[in-house]
């Protein structure tokens, strides 16, 4: 069964998707990122700006075949089985089809109420499947305390 990460209180998206997306690329790994066209739109623009010493192979769905196959990350409404399935990156409202052929899923969460729900719901989904979840809180630390 496929071990599946919940990443919560992504302050922003977008950007926090970047992040993770130069972590995977620097593994030599390779990533489906599904979610809403509109997320996905915006998150192709951000790969080619969001640091001027990275560059981050990544290409839409509906490239061409020697881009998707050159390419590290593929951005997707829905996973695509005929490309690789390393990692499963999560930014969308429900459960994506065939999840469970990944060897790796990250659910990434925002801070947006309804995103926060949607997320619960996926939660409860996976764990009724039976699927080890881990949770990984990424909202800072309160300042009062250790």
């Amino acid at each position: 069964m496929a071990k599946i990460e919940f990443h919560f209180n992504a302050p922003a998206l977008v950007t926090y998707t970047c992040r993770l997306l130069r972590k995977v690329h620097a593994r030599g790994l390779r990533a489906q990122v599904v979610g809403h066209s509109s997320t996905l739109g915006q998150l192709d623009q951000a790969l080619w700006t969001f640091s001027q010493l990275d560059f981050l192979p990544h290409c839409q769905h509906n490239a061409p075949e020697p881009l998707r196959q050159a390419s590290a990350v593929l951005l997707t409404p829905q996973p695509d089985a005929q490309w690789h399935r390393q990692i499963l990156i999560n930014l969308g409202e429900a459960v994506p089809d065939d999840f469970e052929s990944f060897e790796r899923i990250i659910d990434v969460v925002s801070v947006d109420d309804l995103h926060r729900a949607q997320g619960r719901e996926r939660w409860r989904h996976y764990s009724r499947l039976g699927h080890e979840l881990v949770r990984h809180d990424l909202a800072p630390a309160s300042a009062g305390g250790a």
